[in-house]
């Protein structure tokens, strides 16, 4: 098959489990908005940025490391011992996150609710044991089977919270003696949202259970040497990335000028808003999972960098159309979260442009996981996320979470930019620079135009004029690439 047709066959497939599946995750955004109030949305904004740290810490970078070394050293050994690994660390965090709970309890201010606690080391501890089995079907290009375990999960969730959220919490209001009043405590509150997501971990666990038989293959300790030396970096590229992208909320609480009450508040508001650019990071999401082991399975293939350029190209059209999409139809979009989360609306046009510039740079990586630099790889995400703290640290006190908002961009688009001027010393693509600038320039344009020329006309003219910009794009789109996109797929 062609090699664009695949990678674009194969993410649409992870599609189905990160975009489709998680967008009806998404879909919870206009219960917990209209539920909980700003300050409880703001418990679960907080709490999942802390969650995007450490699983960044337990999974060691052995994703990436088992896809580089399945290749060169026995690919069985190399799953079990980094499936060793991973479920020993896992099960020891999950131990500490019970006996410590009171001392995180205490500094971070949830005395009240230490259970939180222990549920998420749970959580975490079956979402890193399940990371290498994830990453064999990947490797193993079983797209089907990876998205089948996704969706499930993702359903499962889902159907725990609207049963203890919505149909438990109303039968409750109407009398706790009621059969489903009875699973109902107002004491959890939104800790059904982590019992929702704890259960649906165990689940896709079990389901991933008899890949779990790969431990038989015993553990390498060369191997495991070998891996190690070149995943370490990876945990730094991860953990810079993830202080690029939920530093924000983790900060936000401890930083805004208010009372604990109100921080929690106003952090509710940026997660609720946040949750509007979701349409791009999932693509991104999906897009990763394929395009990593596509990277280097066509490497070595004749054509590969002019086909990483194609991809780029082409990824950029796509996210300029997410982009349109949602600040157009902002209206509309902004709809999904309750009427109390809308003053955070602003920061959506300014997130979205971040989440793009991401996704170049997710591109962009290509060249350090290829040529075996993932320590300078490192170095330009250590840089983002140093850029990250200072300005967050300077703009939360006074720009609230707009600064913070105005930071996630400024970072990404310096990581994107230093990844470029790197990659093409050590790994050379000959990207269309220029076009990808302009599509990005152009949705911005089209954008600030809309914006400033359709303030305060009905919905029902903007809705209309929205549809007249998304067709100028499309059109634009056309002339430029669409004349060629039948012969990059026909290869």
């Amino acid at each position: 098959m062609n090699p664009l047709k695949k990678l674009a066959s194969q993410t649409a497939i992870y599609g189905v489990s990160s975009i489709v599946g998680r967008f009806l995750n998404y879909l919870l955004v206009p219960i917990y908005t209209r539920v909980f109030d700003r300050a409880e949305f703001g418990e679960v904004s907080e709490f999942y940025a802390y969650t995007g740290f450490l699983t960044v810490l337990l999974t060691f970078g052995m994703e990436t490391g088992y896809f580089r070394f399945s290749k060169s050293e026995d690919e069985n050994r190399t799953y079990s011992t980094t499936l060793i690994f991973l479920s020993a660390i896992s099960l020891l965090f999950g131990a500490l996150a019970f006996l410590l709970s009171p001392k995180l309890g205490s500094v971070l201010h949830y005395s009240d609710h230490l259970e939180y606690f222990g549920w998420f080391g749970l959580i975490l501890a079956f979402d890193t044991i399940g990371a290498i089995p994830f990453a064999r079907l990947r490797n193993e290009n079983k797209a089907t089977h990876f998205a089948g375990v996704k969706i499930i999960e993702i359903m499962v969730n889902i159907g725990l919270n609207i049963f203890f959220i919505v149909i438990c919490r109303s039968a409750f209001d109407k009398n706790p003696d009621s059969f489903f009043g009875k699973f109902y405590s107002p004491a959890i509150g939104v800790g059904y949202v982590f019992i929702a997501n704890l259960a649906a971990s165990a689940v896709k666990l079990l389901l991933l259970s008899p890949q779990l038989r790969g431990m038989a293959y015993g553990f390498d300790s060369v191997i495991f040497r070998k891996i190690l030396s070149y995943s370490l970096p990876m945990v730094i590229i991860g953990l810079a990335g993830v202080t690029n992208e939920m530093l924000d909320r983790a900060m936000l609480p401890h930083y805004l000028s208010g009372t604990v009450l109100e921080n929690r508040e106003q952090t509710g508001i940026y997660g609720g808003c946040y949750k509007m650019s979701i349409l791009m990071s999932l693509f991104i999401q999906a897009f990763r999972f394929a395009a990593e082991p596509f990277f280097f399975a066509h490497a070595a293939k004749d054509g590969s960098r002019k086909t990483i350029s194609d991809v780029m190209t082409w990824f950029v059209i796509f996210c300029c159309f997410i982009f349109l999409m949602v600040t157009l139809y902002m209206d509309l979009f902004a709809r999904f979260i309750g009427e109390n989360f809308r003053v955070g609306l602003p920061i959506v046009p300014i997130l979205l442009l971040a989440n793009l510039f991401l996704g170049v740079y997710v591109n962009l990586s290509a060249w350090y996981k290829l040529t075996d630099r993932t320590m300078m790889g490192a170095y330009v995400s250590i840089g983002g996320a140093v850029v990250t703290i200072i300005l967050n640290i300077l703009w939360i006190p006074t720009m609230g979470y707009m600064g913070s908002a105005w930071a996630t961009l400024i970072c990404y688009g310096l990581m994107a930019l230093v990844s470029y001027i790197l990659g093409q010393k050590y790994y050379p693509v000959p990207y269309e620079t220029l076009k990808v600038c302009a599509y990005i320039g152009l949705v911005v344009i089209l954008y600030e135009i809309f914006a400033h020329s359709t303030e305060g006309l009905t919905h029902t003219v903007r809705y209309l004029s929205a549809s007249i910009f998304m067709l100028l794009f499309v059109a634009f789109v056309y002339i430029t690439d669409g004349k060629r996109l039948p012969k990059l797929l026909k290869g």
